[in-house]
């Protein structure tokens, strides 16, 4: 039923059941309060207030403020990590850090934002970079780091993380603008990785972010597309000479070993003969020396005896036989076989035809008369030491 309807006679009742009328003033506000303790009264089993009473129910209230505060207080239970810290806010502010283990916060009043302390994190960078010797090279890098202190982490400065994101493009850029194509690409990677690692931690150090740089990643370094073949032929150049290079060494340590034995062994030697060489001059300096008064006492034996020594010496690794005709009746032989062995690559042996054969006698007659006397000298001599 509407209020206020038309019809009722003025008996229409407001929300508070109160007549209306045109003279009707405002609800009574304390009317309405006891009505609604009355009802929540009796809902907990409290004493309805008299219709002059006041307020709610002792009991009932009491009940809902405890079970609110209950509430409350369970809310604010919470659990840190073991690798987290968690950074607690009081309206707002930091207030403190929370340790490791269960904590309890005030709900409403304060807030926990964990932060990873042992995590490695990490960043990349990468783009096409100016170098020195003006050439454009293609260069990625990865930076990994850790947080050391959740506070400045969080407030020193508005994004930690991208703070260093642009802290390590711009020592990246830095440090490639200052080394050569070549060092970039080849043999300067870990030059230019250690420099980017330095320059990184002197700019980001004045705003104390609250992490450590653990590591510094040269990952890539390419030029570009349009050149990319030659440095690609440049690189393999540059390999098979480092390869050569340690063939060559290589092949050094296995030869040096072999050639400091052969020296030793070679001045061993030398040493050797310098000692029998000066060991036969003493001896034949020795035998000389005896020789001398024998040479003093009769000078023509002992020259013939030297003579005869020298060419018996001589003539003892020659192929020439030395024949006695007029001392002895020596009947004349020709090795034909031995002969025939010598000639062994010809198809026939050709045999010593007379002519040949009556040169070879001519030649004997010739050199009897030197080959009798000296089969004389030699007699006289073994006479003469035998008479000493």
């Amino acid at each position: 039923m509407a209020w206020n309807e038309p019809g009722n006679n003025g008996n229409d009742k407001d929300p508070w059941n109160n007549k209306g009328g045109k003279d009707q003033g405002p609800p009574d506000l304390d009317e309405v309060m006891r009505k609604f303790g009355n009802k929540f009264g009796g809902l907990f089993g409290g004493n309805k207030p008299g219709k002059n009473g006041g307020g709610l129910g002792g009991a009932g209230i009491s009940f809902i403020l405890i079970i609110a505060i209950i509430v409350w207080a369970l809310s604010g239970i919470y659990t840190v990590k073991e690798a987290e810290r968690g950074i607690v806010l009081q309206f707002g502010q930091y207030d403190r850090i929370a340790e490791p283990g269960l904590r309890w916060k005030m709900t409403f009043i304060e807030r926990v934002i964990p932060v990873d302390i042992e995590a490695v994190r990490s960043l990349s960078a990468k783009g096409f970079m100016l170098t020195e010797d003006e050439n454009v090279v293609n260069v990625e890098f990865e930076v990994q780091y850790r947080v050391i202190d959740p506070h400045l982490y969080k407030f020193s400065v508005t994004d930690a993380d991208h703070s260093l994101q642009q802290a390590l493009d711009s020592a990246l850029r830095y440090v490639i603008g200052h080394v050569k194509m070549d060092q970039v690409l080849t043999t300067g990677r870990e030059l230019v990785r250690q420099q980017t690692w330095d320059e990184l931690n002197k700019i980001i150090e004045p705003y104390n972010l609250g992490i450590i740089v653990s590591d510094v990643n040269f990952k890539d370094s390419r030029p570009p597309g349009e050149v990319k073949d030659a440095f690609d032929d440049a690189i393999a150049a540059q390999e098979d000479e480092e390869r050569f290079i340690r063939e060559a060494e290589a092949y050094a340590r296995e030869i040096e070993p072999r050639a400091r034995g052969q020296v030793t062994r070679m001045t061993q030697e030398a040493e050797a003969y310098r000692e029998r060489i000066t060991l036969e001059a003493q001896g034949e300096v020795a035998r000389f020396e005896k020789l001398l008064p024998e040479y003093q006492a009769a000078k023509e034996v002992t020259r013939k005896r030297l003579y005869i020594d020298a060419m018996e010496e001589v003539l003892g690794n020659s192929s020439k036989v030395l024949v006695d005709v007029e001392g002895g009746n020596n009947m004349m032989y020709l090795p034909l076989d031995k002969i025939m062995e010598k000639q062994g690559t010809a198809t026939r042996v050709a045999l010593p035809s007379s002519s040949d054969i009556k040169d070879l006698r001519n030649k004997i007659n010739t050199s009897r008369n030197s080959t009798v006397n000296s089969s004389n000298d030699r007699f006289a001599t073994d006479r003469f030491n035998e008479g000493r």
